[in-house]
């Protein structure tokens, strides 16, 4: 009995494998049946079942729902990344990544600077003597050799302005500019500074020639791209690229000038009067120093900020030379615990020094002791800061300060006006066997007390030039000396030191006033 129904139930088995897919064939009832439910419920595959899905996806019209099913973040990233990669790119810019175009609109506006200048050689020390000299007369004598400095320029208008550095133009007797074509001409020199090491060109020739736009360097951020343009060590124009590494840098001790824009673009001797130029083929800068111990670049270079430039090539353009609108007082930093005194999170801030009389800061209410804290609506960290605010407005211009006094803020409006030269600078050069003879003398004033960076209420008598081999040189005389007394009377005037000067003494005495400090000399 048992094994008739095994029996059976095999039969059964077998029959319905038979009839089953007979059944599901494609246009039957049951299976339209199937097919109109699968379309109304989606099946769901977990990311786990890749193997069912490929044999699944061989279906020309797949309908497989994977919204509930999770995909890892790191799963999706990997296939986004595969699918950017296979992308073929739609443009040129997209195959080739290239400073090219800026380089090519930029370049021809950056020149080589080529400066010439005479210098006497050494005399023999038989050129002088009595009895040699009967014989070979001046045979001694060397002629003058001629010193060449190379540099590189910028040219910022059509007509032909070039800005480069003055210590690449400084003394020279001939200046010429030469393009990276080949073109070479004569320049005459417009305007230059010392203290802000800038200098204005004119080449001699038709225009218009190529220019770069000036940007305004207030926009420039830490971390933007720069190109350096220009020529190191004589081997042509070359193009360096680098980051602005940071801004506002003062005391490099390269010139009185403290306001400079850091970058790692690669900068070496050549470079100097160079371009600096932002993604947008703009000016932002003006190369000029490098930090270095070998004499090559170690990634850090500095140049002076474009505003800076701006308003150098327009006074050049009128006519003028450059100078530093007057103030009317001197600043000093704010130190951690002057910040603390007054209550100053940090120390930040220009500190009033002091007022000159009757300049255009005691006008307007700025007392001693008074924290400038902005100018213009821009943050003042430093005293050579707030000087670049004032520097970059010009003369004839004002300028917003927000001041800390007595524990409150105010707003205050500062006219930037030329320095007064009361009283008249009077040059003199003195001559005669004193200790001075061959030295340049002027009156102070604010206007020669700020050509010399000395403090604006400074008075006396202040050293302007020593010429090379003369007793003022020999016995250590140097611009920006200010003279106080000698043999115990005190000098005022240039007059009363040329009076003095011309007396006959047996030995001197002096004192001068140096840095700040005070030095005493003795010539017997």
């Amino acid at each position: 009995m048992r094994l008739k129904f095994l029996a059976l139930a095999a039969v059964l088995l077998i029959g319905t494998a038979f009839a089953v897919p007979s059944v599901l064939t494609e246009g039957s009832s049951l299976h339209r049946l199937l097919a109109s439910s699968a379309d109304r419920e989606p099946v769901r595959l977990a990311r786990s079942d890749d193997s069912l899905r490929q044999e699944l996806r061989r279906d020309e019209a797949p309908r497989w729902d994977e919204s509930d099913a999770a995909e890892p973040e790191s799963k999706r990233i990997q296939i986004a990344e595969a699918e950017s990669s296979d992308r073929i790119p739609s443009s040129a810019a997209e195959i080739k990544l290239s400073f090219a175009p800026l380089v090519k609109t930029t370049a021809p506006a950056v020149v080589n600077v080529y400066a010439a200048r005479k210098v006497a050689a050494r005399r023999s020390p038989f050129a002088d003597d009595p009895f040699f000299g009967q014989f070979f007369g001046n045979r001694f004598d060397n002629p003058p050799r001629m010193e060449q400095s190379l540099g590189s320029g910028v040219i910022v208008d059509p007509s032909g302005l070039v800005v480069t550095n003055n210590h690449v133009v400084e003394d020279a007797d001939e200046v010429k500019v030469a393009f990276a074509d080949g073109r070479e001409f004569d320049t005459k020199v417009v305007s230059k500074d010392a203290t802000v090491d800038l200098a204005v060109l004119k080449i001699d020739g038709d225009g218009p020639f190529a220019t770069i736009p000036i940007a305004d360097s207030d926009d420039l951020q830490t971390g933007d791209l720069v190109l350096a343009i220009g020529n190191p060590f004589g081997i042509g124009q070359t193009v360096t690229n680098g980051i602005v590494s940071a801004l506002a840098r003062n005391h490099i001790g390269v010139n009185d000038f403290g306001f400079f824009i850091q970058t790692d673009a690669a900068i070496n001797p050549g470079n100097s009067g160079g371009a600096l130029i932002d993604m947008s083929g703009r000016l932002v800068g003006v190369n000029t120093a490098i930090f270095s111990r070998s004499g090559g670049s170690n990634g850090i270079g500095f140049a002076i900020p474009s505003n800076m430039v701006s308003t150098f090539v327009r006074a050049a353009e009128n006519g003028g030379r450059y100078e530093r609108p007057f103030i009317g007082a001197d600043f000093a930093p704010v130190t951690a615990d002057i910040a603390e005194a007054l209550g100053l999170p940090r120390p930040t801030g220009a500190l009033v020094r002091s007022v000159y009389p009757d300049g255009p800061a005691a006008k307007v209410g700025l007392k001693v002791g008074d924290v400038v804290m902005k100018a213009d609506g821009k943050e003042v960290a430093t005293p050579d800061a707030l000087n670049y605010r004032f520097a970059t407005r010009g003369i004839g211009q004002n300028v917003e300060l927000a001041v800390l006094s007595a524990d409150e803020t105010e707003d205050l409006t500062l006219p930037l006006e030329q320095a007064p030269e009361t009283p008249p600078r009077d040059e003199r050069a003195i001559d005669g066997r004193n200790p001075f003879a061959g030295a340049t003398v002027y009156n102070l004033s604010p206007r020669v007390a700020g050509e010399f960076q000395l403090p604006q209420d400074a008075t006396g008598v202040v050293v302007a030039k020593v010429a090379p081999r003369s007793l003022a040189a020999r016995f250590g005389l140097q611009p920006g000396d200010i003279l106080l007394e000698v043999n115990g009377e005190s000098v005022e005037t240039t007059e009363s030191l040329v009076a003095i000067a011309g007396e006959d003494y047996r030995g001197w005495q002096f004192d001068i006033e140096r840095g700040g400090r005070r030095l005493t000399q003795v010539v017997r």
